[in-house]
């Protein structure tokens, strides 16, 4: 049984009102929905798996190709378009973007006026609450792949490169032992100090 149908409402969404995405209404109780509440607008059923607790309401927005399951939820004036993935127990709200190839996943949490895109990949315990909370840097490199640097739940720094996730100072230490003093480990040390010029770790309590 699918767990939302599209009530008949639509509107434009998209930079230039080119996409036509319909609101929904759960068909079934599951999570904390209820049967016949509204949820968010989406362009198509692939955007929102009618599997696990996922779930988008108010007036948040996804469409393209991005995707959203498990018990991600997605709320507020939030937008996700692209290829973006929103899973696990990921919360997406306010007026956040999520756009390109990004991925949010684990108990990670984006709201605010953030925006989350290109290769990033935000998870585990991040606090993403606005742009200068996250850093996307690549192609970098041994593997010539993108590097994300986010503000976690600790108000500190978290990398994620590769199969590597973990504080910043943990990073270092990873990229001491692998690369020594090649210019792998110097281009890794320079994106370290550039995030930690960029990345915002004041004046979070508000949010």
């Amino acid at each position: 049984m699918k767990k939302y149908e599209f009530t008949g409402e639509t509107k434009q969404a998209g930079a230039f009102g080119e996409i036509t995405v319909r609101r929904i209404r759960a068909t079934m109780e599951f999570g904390i929905v209820k049967v016949g509440d509204l949820g968010g607008w989406i362009e198509k059923d692939e955007n929102l798996d009618q599997e696990g607790n996922a779930w988008i309401s108010g007036n948040a927005e996804i469409y393209g190709d991005a995707k959203i399951w498990g018990d991600a939820k997605i709320w507020g004036d939030a937008k996700i378009w692209g290829d973006a993935e929103i899973y696990g127990d990921a919360k997406i709200w306010g007026d956040a973007e999520i756009y390109g190839d990004a991925e949010v996943y684990g108990n990670a949490k984006v709201c605010c006026d953030a925006k989350v895109c290109g290769n990033a990949k935000v998870y585990g315990d991040a606090e993403v609450y606005r742009t200068t909370h996250v850093l996307v840097l690549g192609p970098i490199g041994s593997r010539n792949d993108f590097t994300t640097f986010f503000r976690d739940k600790d108000n500190e720094i978290t990398v994620k490169c590769g199969c590597f996730l973990g504080k910043i100072d943990k990073f270092l230490e990873k990229v001491q032992q692998t690369h020594g003093d090649s210019k792998h480990a110097l281009a890794y040390r320079a994106a370290v100090e550039i995030a930690k010029m960029q990345i915002d770790l004041e004046d979070v309590s508000d949010e």
